[in-house]
């Protein structure tokens, strides 16, 4: 596996943009559009000049063609090949190293089993769906055996029914595989991502441990992106279970068992803010005591603690409406019940380590 040291200075585009990723990490570039984040893949692929440098696992890239740097780009659209089969699609990264038709096409379907799509192989690329075209592009990507991994923003286009699954598969190949990753997707941050590196204006405002940087934003665009409940802790009957709260949701792409490590994602939305305990079934009650208001746009964003006199209290977020907020007197310091549709909970794998 090889590392990643990047200084991508593009004075014309004002990108001054410095980090390094560790061998078999995958690090997430966020910030808004225009922030240099696809420049800085540019500079890696070799695409944009650069005065800086760029060095994967200590050989220094510059001045070496973009086929030669053993780098592999994945964007927004798969780009297949339109002549080619899958198969051949695939097999087009090892032939272009110049190993032979057999033993090409045997790499492109050993990488199409992983990615879900061997059944497909015959097949041409307008003959796919969205989310079947990106995950034949990332097998062709991977099965050129490159030292790095770059993706932007690879589920931008797919739609909502296709982009689970293919997020699903990145969390599978990318597991020790050396990865920059571009998007503005938080939960592909939290999913996929060892790291966070946050840019803004062309330069790095934050970066740390995903989860840390997500749920304790100290960058403005950080803070944005961080609109998530998070609970994680180990799947049973149903539910994810947490020390201090236990959240019913639905799995996304896959099937956890009993005593899985998984994590709930939900969105401040779906949370309903109650003076006594709701009924209903099934849902998620909740008990926790406001620790902020705060006015967000037409909403009112609810902070609470769940489980404030335990070792490890849970932050739950909820947006109400200004009328809600002042017939139930939500105040800091009040206690309030909380009350989750399983509907609006997605449940994940936890990234593997």
């Amino acid at each position: 596996m090889s590392s990643l040291e990047l200084e991508a200075v593009v004075p014309s585009r004002g990108v001054a943009v410095t980090l390094a990723v560790a061998p078999g990490e995958t690090v997430a570039l966020l910030g808004p559009n225009g922030a240099g984040k696809s420049t800085a893949l540019g500079v890696v692929a070799g695409l944009v000049p650069t005065e800086g440098r760029v060095t994967a696992g200590g050989r220094a890239l510059g001045g070496v063609p973009p086929h030669r740097r053993r780098v592999a780009l994945l964007a927004q659209e798969p780009l297949l090949f339109p002549h080619l089969s899958v198969l051949d699609n695939v097999a087009f990264g090892p032939r272009s190293r110049g190993a032979g038709r057999r033993e090409s096409r045997a790499a492109a379907g050993t990488w199409l089993d992983r990615v879900g799509m061997v059944a497909w192989a015959d097949r041409r690329p307008d003959q796919l769906s969205g989310g079947q075209a990106q995950r034949v592009a990332l097998a062709r990507a991977l099965a050129a055996e490159p030292e790095l991994l770059l993706l932007d923003e690879p589920m931008a286009a797919l739609d909502v029914d296709a982009a689970p699954g293919v997020r699903q598969v990145l969390r599978t190949v990318l597991a020790d595989r050396t990865t920059l990753l571009v998007t503005h997707d938080a939960l592909d941050a939290l999913l996929l991502a060892d790291r966070v590196v946050v840019v803004e204006d062309g330069r790095v405002v934050e970066q740390g441990e995903t989860r840390e940087v997500l749920t304790r934003p100290r960058s403005d665009f950080a803070a944005r992106i961080a609109g998530l409940n998070l609970v994680t802790g180990r799947w049973r009957d149903g539910a994810v279970v947490h020390p201090t709260a236990s959240v019913t949701g639905l799995p996304v792409g896959f099937q956890p068992r009993d005593g899985d490590e998984v994590v709930a994602v939900f969105s401040p939305s779906a949370v309903s803010v109650f003076a006594e305990p709701a009924a209903g079934s099934p849902r998620t009650s909740l008990t926790g005591v406001i620790t902020d208001v705060e006015p967000l746009g037409d909403r009112v964003r609810i902070r609470t603690l769940v489980g404030c006199s335990s070792p490890s209290p849970v932050p739950v977020a909820a947006d109400v409406t200004p009328a809600a907020a002042v017939e139930l007197d939500l105040t800091p310091g009040s206690q309030v019940h909380l009350s989750i549709k399983a509907v609006e909970v997605a449940v994940h794998a936890a990234r593997r380590v």
